[in-house]
C-alpha cells in the first residue's frame, strides 16, 4: 500500500516538474512543455510593414487570424488547431532588413516545428511576389 502511494507521489511530482509556462513570442505566456523547440526565425530585406501585411496574409490563408497586434508586430492565429504566434522586428532600421519569427504550439503544450517552418517559408514567397 505505501509503495503504490509513494509512486503515485512520484509521478505527480514529476508531472509537475515536465509540464510548465512557455513565453510566446508576443510576450504572453501559455502551458506548454519547457526547452522544447517551437521557434523558426527568418531575415528578410524588406520593411516591418512589408513583412507584416505578408505574414498576415499567409496566417489568413491557412487558417483564422486570432489576433493582430500592431504595437509590437505580432499576430496570432489558429491553423489546423495549433496557435500559431508571429512577431515580426526591425533588425537594422537603416538598411530595410527585418527579422520573423514563428512559433506553434498544438494542443496540450506540444510543438510543430515543421508548421512554423512552412508558415515562415510561406511568408518568404509571398515578399517575392
Amino acid at each position: 500500500m505505501k509503495t503504490k502511494f509513494f509512486a503515485l507521489l512520484v509521478i505527480v511530482g514529476l508531472a509537475g516538474v515536465v509540464t510548465g509556462c512557455v513565453s510566446t513570442v508576443d510576450g504572453r505566456s501559455q502551458p506548454g512543455l519547457p526547452f522544447v523547440k517551437d521557434k523558426v526565425e527568418g531575415r528578410y530585406e524588406r520593411s516591418v510593414p512589408q513583412v507584416f501585411e505578408a505574414a498576415k496574409q499567409v496566417l489568413a490563408y491557412n487558417g483564422t487570424l486570432v489576433g493582430e497586434n500592431t504595437i509590437n508586430n505580432s499576430l496570432e492565429a489558429k491553423v489546423n488547431q495549433s496557435s500559431v504566434f508571429v512577431r515580426v522586428e526591425a533588425v537594422d532600421p537603416a538598411k530595410p532588413v527585418t527579422s520573423v519569427t514563428v512559433q506553434v504550439r498544438a494542443k496540450g503544450g506540444t510543438t510543430d516545428v515543421d508548421l512554423a517552418h512552412e508558415i515562415e517559408k510561406q511568408i518568404a514567397l509571398k515578399l517575392v511576389r
